[in-house]
């Protein structure tokens, strides 16, 4: 049985935020405030090491989280922006101390939490290599063997002696995640920086990743925005939010459950009316959507609309499905088969129908697009979404390809 390298025990970090002073409205007040506030600062420094009031200015980035990582595993987390996670990498790279729980480690731990970490700008691409290797706990042959390595994959090669203050932030990145990769550490942390780098350069750290995991075992924690990365390159994902951890388990569930917003847990995603009563100065916009509750491949599948618009004029209507991590699956265009539709001041209700639903089991978001030729009227991006079971694949599928992804263009159309 694999031993865990990384323990994490009831892991907290608390800041102390600071307040916006209260401004007087008066000459007076002003006065007073200046008078007051050698004291005040006085007070408000003596406060600054205490929590033991939680007040407004007390803020929690961390809160009670603990997990375990297991030697050779590749853990992901994710979550949105402030959620906790670079906050959690930076104690995990001990770069900042936990305000309570604990932390175990076993191995030399190598991160790249942001731009340029770890390097001295006055240095050159070279000498920071074999600062970093030492600081890692290599001696200077051990370094030697992977220098030529680690400056072919960064591809900086022209610039090695060059000081780093003079990089680039991609520049930068791609010797920093060399450099990590390389240099044999046991754990392997790395943040969002990724996303810097060019395509090319990231599809070539990925399979840096994956190779450092699976042939030398080695354990990696990947924190990215990049959904399909993430369950592709992960055993396991671990959810932050509100620097609590809401959800930990396999990376597809557990990206899944994030992408629909749901991720303490799974919840029925069948709904019906998904907009209704909605309200828009545009022209002409959806007002009312609703689908059918239950779902099955090869089945009909219908989409009833109610669309508001305060012109007469001629319209087309678009609903395109998505993965949950925002990957077109197929569109449903009227404007494909020629079908434009006369709608008239007021409410028009619009409904299509598709003989033969061609989508796998799985679950869906969805894009309604209301225009023209030469005008968007009303666009709803991912709030409707779709969860489709298990069913028989019907005659009817994709029949071409638009934008890269195939339409179905054999829909049946109705204006009322």
């Amino acid at each position: 049985m694999l031993k865990p390298v990384i323990k994490v025990e009831n892991l907290s970090k608390r800041y102390r935020l600071g307040l916006k002073e209260k401004q007087a409205k008066t000459l007076a007040g002003q006065l007073g405030n200046i008078i007051k506030s050698p004291w005040d600062n006085f007070q408000r420094l003596r406060r600054l090491s205490r929590f033991g009031e939680e007040d407004q200015s007390v803020f929690w980035a961390l809160k009670d989280v603990s997990f375990e990582v297991k030697e050779g595993e590749v853990l992901g987390i994710i979550g949105k922006n402030g959620a906790g996670k670079s906050t959690l990498l930076k104690i995990l790279s001990q770069i900042t101390e936990p305000t309570s729980g604990r932390v175990e480690l076993h191995g030399r731990v190598a991160s790249l939490l942001e731009v340029g970490t770890g390097f001295h700008p006055e240095l050159t691409g070279r000498e920071n290599i074999y600062m970093n290797g030492t600081i890692l706990g290599m001696t200077r042959k051990e370094i030697d063997q992977k220098l030529e390595e680690i400056i072919d994959f960064s591809g900086v090669e022209k610039f090695i002696d060059t000081p780093v203050k003079f990089y680039s932030s991609g520049m930068k990145v791609r010797l920093g995640f060399s450099v990590a990769a390389h240099l044999e550490p046991e754990i392997l942390i790395i943040d969002e920086v990724l996303a810097v780098g060019d395509y090319e350069f990231q599809q070539k750290c990925l399979g840096k990743m994956e190779d450092v995991s699976k042939n030398q075992g080695r354990t990696v924690l990947f924190v990215s925005h990049n959904m399909g990365a993430v369950k592709n390159l992960c055993n396991r994902v671990i959810c932050l939010s509100g620097g609590q951890l809401t959800y930990n388990g396999d990376s597809k569930t557990t990206v899944e459950l994030y992408l629909r917003g749901k991720p303490s847990g799974i919840e029925s995603v069948h709904k019906r009316n998904f907009i209704q009563n909605r309200i828009s100065e545009k022209e002409i916009y959806l007002r009312e959507l609703s689908i059918e509750s239950a779902v099955e491949t090869g089945q009909q599948f219908k989409v009833k609309t109610n669309i508001f618009s305060t012109i007469k004029s001629s319209i087309q209507f678009s609903f395109t499905f998505k993965t949950l991590d925002l990957q077109p699956v197929f569109q449903i265009y009227s404007g494909h088969t020629g079908d434009n539709f006369q709608v008239k001041e007021g409410e028009n209700q619009l409904s299509l129908e598709i003989p033969s639903l061609p989508l796998s089991q799985g679950d869906y978001k969805c894009n309604v697009w209301i225009g023209s030729n030469c005008q968007v009227y009303d666009f709803i991006e991912g709030e409707v979404l779709l969860s489709v079971k298990e069913g028989a694949i019907g005659e009817n599928g994709p029949i071409s390809t638009y934008n890269g992804y195939p339409v179905i263009s054999k829909a049946n159309w109705e204006l009322i």
